[in-house]
């Protein structure tokens, strides 16, 4: 399986703009897949925030486990990280919002002290491709400020929107990083969608998905392509042959791989989290 990298001219500069916005901000929203919480955030975003005031969203809720959400709530809690699982299109703007204000609570306590009054606060919103950050713009807005679309890479610049009486939000462009030093977050990263497909091989994100769901939730892949549960015996490339036919593309595995990606993405084999929960909370949730 060939390396899965992606990391275009205009994400350098990104990163570069951010570097110079975070100065005149008040807080950052940094974005990342519900589906995967750790491997959807950029490293590189870690190191510029340092010790500003954060909030992180776990979008695409409704596409994830909700246990497993619920696990990595409890996880970023216990290391004092303000988040937040949401669904980008339905969530009410005012849920966000109310959250913003708590985790800024004492900064604008201690700016009253001083006789500053601030009547809007400043937030960078941040976070990989197609994680939902324009789609959660627009909800927060109210209207279509940010392009949106189902594939990775659609806003190239950074742009700022008011959002009510009380918040002034940049928007900038989905950021990777150069360089995955754990493969597996590659095909993690492609399989949801936040990669171009056209950088990596449908067929070895394909069998990614089939051994993750062969192992995890065996059922959904039986239900969705009608299989047996001695089918689930055969190697991962016999198995996609198998599953090629049972669909109606004969031999045609690569398009078969490419209707497994996008069941995947789009929620036809079940709610999933690709990231698993720290031992951690699971040893807090056992000693309640």
């Amino acid at each position: 399986m060939s390396k899965i990298q992606w990391y275009p001219g205009h994400m350098a500069k990104a990163i570069r703009q951010i570097k110079e916005n975070l100065k005149m901000v008040d807080l950052v929203l940094e974005l990342a897949d519900a589906r995967l919480p750790e491997s959807s955030r950029n490293p590189l975003v870690q190191e510029l925030i340092q010790n500003k005031p954060s909030l992180l969203l776990l979008t695409k809720k409704d596409l994830a486990d909700p246990t497993e959400t619920q696990g990595w709530v409890n996880y970023y809690q216990t290391q004092q990280q303000p988040v937040l699982a949401i669904n980008s299109l339905h969530d009410r703007a005012s849920v966000i919002e109310k959250k913003i204000q708590s985790v800024l609570v004492e900064k604008i306590a201690k700016q009253q002290q001083r006789g500053i009054q601030k009547k809007r606060l400043r937030v960078l919103c941040l976070g990989i491709p197609n994680v939902g950050k324009s789609t959660l713009l627009n909800q927060l807005v109210g209207k279509k400020a940010a392009q949106t679309g189902n594939r990775p890479g659609v806003t190239k610049a950074q742009q700022w929107l008011k959002v009510g009486k009380t918040l002034d939000l940049l928007d900038t462009p989905g950021i990777l990083w150069p360089k995955f030093e754990d493969p597996l977050i590659g095909q993690k990263l492609a399989l949801t969608g936040a990669i171009k497909d056209t950088l990596f091989a449908a067929d070895d994100i394909a069998l990614f998905a089939l051994e993750y769901f062969e192992q995890k939730q065996p059922t959904q892949l039986l239900e969705r392509y009608h299989l047996k549960k001695t089918d689930l015996q055969m190697e991962l490339p016999e198995l996609l042959l198998l599953i090629t036919q049972k669909i109606g593309l004969r031999d045609d595995y690569e398009r078969a791989s490419q209707r497994i990606i996008f069941d995947c993405r789009q929620g036809k084999l079940g709610r999933y989290t690709l990231d698993q929960v720290p031992k951690l909370v699971e040893k807090l949730d056992e000693s309640k």
